[in-house]
């Protein structure tokens, strides 16, 4: 009587492709030109060096640069018939022009080997296109490969069990040879799946005999099977189960096709995830473009039309879409207020908190014309309409066009800079942000502009950006650079401080930034 016994194969994994000189189809050309041009032989011997030969007089590694040596390079006398009429060259000469041939077929090879695994990168980076109606759902394709990897292996039936989010239940969701009823059966918990267990660490396991080996508990009651784990790159997704009506044994090559077949399976399943991915994946990104067009288009484009007065300002968010804004708008009697701010998140939430700031400051600024009492109602308004986590930090300004005067209030620590003819000062006043506390009262400064004299405020993009040198661009370098061409147009002021910030984008993480110019002509 010949027992039974369980059969796990463990799945090896390749070792690394080591480059080769047949790679370079051309080298024994080479060496022959080498001989007749030098009367030196060049020779290629594959792994360590030998100079046990006599005739072998210098040899030099062929570093592909994958950690191994693919081989080497030797030198020897060459023969008769290779010299002709002419003597051989010096032979260090020889040496150094076969060291340098050594270094060109190393780095052969090593972008060999690189366009070889480039070219595997880019097969995976294929885009996925959804599958016309045509074509077969996924269930019939899953029971399609089920079948032509059953009977590959002379199986008649097949089973696909995949792990709940818990990972704690295996579930069949796709079969082959097994009746419909099946799918409403409940899931199996894994604590008792004793063989898919076995096969979730890498195994094939092998029940030749089921009814012998009933404690192994397999799925299904079939004279003999074969169970292979389910699994992408980083994630197992299940077990594929193999059934066969008689006790029989299952070799290297059966158990291969079925491990190829649940390669397939997890490819399928995959690709179908992934399929998912993308479609949701540009859906958000045509979103996040239309949202993108729509802060970009929100930022005043035309400078206000009033006399003796020039308004500029700019915006770049870091990513899509950020927090950072400039604003203004008039509130008649010859009041124009004007803003810059940045909200204190990132993305799409910095982006719709930005939105919050900018309707509230129009709304409130028809009722409110004095810069700290219009800041006092924004901030209610935010804390009142959140969930008391967003932050912002904001300039506010109301502008008298008729005497010059500029009332403004700040929240948080916007940069604010006075340009005169003399030179510059810091008018920043830190505050609490706008959002900490519906309690918040601030406080409204005023200052005259007088003709030829210029406000700059400005964000954090601005004040931390760094030069390569780890410099910061700071409130000090910018208040420089402005007072020295405070004499041009607030265009060309909020230009020159664009073309200082890009030669202080050194850090990877870029914030958003923003800076407006008020000038009296």
């Amino acid at each position: 009587m010949t027992s039974k016994q369980l059969k796990i194969y463990a799945e090896k994994s390749p070792g690394a492709k080591q480059p080769s000189m047949a790679d370079v189809r051309d080298l024994p050309d080479f060496i022959e030109a080498f001989e007749e041009a030098t009367g030196w032989s060049l020779g290629y011997r594959s792994g360590e060096p030998s100079h046990r030969s006599s005739d072998c007089l210098w040899s030099t590694p062929v570093n592909p640069g994958v950690g191994a040596s693919a081989g080497h390079l030797t030198l020897e006398a060459g023969t008769s018939d290779t010299l002709g009429h002419h003597s051989p060259i010096d032979k260090h000469a020889a040496q150094h022009l076969a060291s340098a041939t050594a270094g060109m077929l190393g780095q052969m090879m090593d972008t060999g080997r690189s366009l070889w695994q480039r070219e595997a990168e880019l097969a995976a980076g294929v885009p996925l296109v959804p599958r016309g109606n045509d074509e077969k759902h996924l269930a019939e394709q899953l029971e399609a490969v089920l079948r032509g990897g059953a009977m590959a292996v002379g199986c008649q039936a097949a089973a696909l069990y995949m792990l709940d989010e818990a990972t704690t239940e295996l579930k069949l969701r796709s079969a082959w040879g097994l009746p419909s009823e099946r799918y409403t059966a409940p899931a199996r918990p894994l604590r008792d799946a004793l063989a898919d267990l076995e096969a979730m660490l890498g195994h094939a396991i092998v029940l030749e005999d089921t009814h012998s080996m009933q404690r192994w508990n397999p799925p299904e009651d079939f004279a003999s099977a074969v169970c292979v784990p389910i699994a992408s790159s980083t994630t197992i997704l299940g077990t594929l189960w193999m059934f066969c009506d008689e006790p029989r044994d299952f070799g290297d090559r059966q158990t291969n096709v079925v491990e190829i077949v649940a390669g397939r399976l997890a490819a399928d399943l995959e690709r179908e995830m992934l399929l998912h991915e993308s479609i949701d994946s540009a859906r958000m990104k045509r979103q996040l473009a239309a949202g993108q067009r729509l802060q970009r288009g929100q930022l005043p484009a035309v400078a206000p039309l009033l006399d003796d007065w020039d308004i500029a300002g700019w915006t770049a968010q870091a990513g899509p879409m950020g927090g950072d804004f400039f604003d203004w708008f008039s509130l008649g009697d010859g009041l124009l207020a004007v803003a810059a701010g940045d909200a204190m998140d990132q993305g799409i939430e910095a982006a719709m908190a930005a939105n919050t700031i900018k309707a509230s400051l129009r709304s409130h600024g028809q009722h409110y014309r004095r810069a700290g009492r219009l800041l006092t109602q924004v901030n209610r308004t935010v804390w009142t309409g959140s969930a008391g986590d967003q932050y912002a930090t904001i300039f506010c300004g109301i502008i008298n066009s008729a005497t010059g005067l500029l009332h403004y209030a700040s929240a948080g620590h916007p940069g604010v800079l006075l340009l005169d003819g003399d030179g510059w000062k810091s008018a920043a006043q830190p505050c609490p942000p706008l959002g900490e506390s519906p309690e918040t009262e601030y406080r409204q400064r005023r200052c005259r502009l007088n003709p030829g004299e210029a406000m700059v405020v400005f964000t954090d993009g601005f004040r931390d950006a760094r030069a390569p040198d780890g410099t910061l661009l700071g409130e000090a370098g910018l208040a420089e650079l402005l007072s020295d061409h405070l004499h041009q147009s607030a265009e060309r002021l909020v230009q020159i401080a664009r073309e200082r910030l890009e030669g202080h984008t050194a850090d990877t993480k870029l914030d958003d930034r923003t800076i407006l110019v008020i000038r009296r002509r």
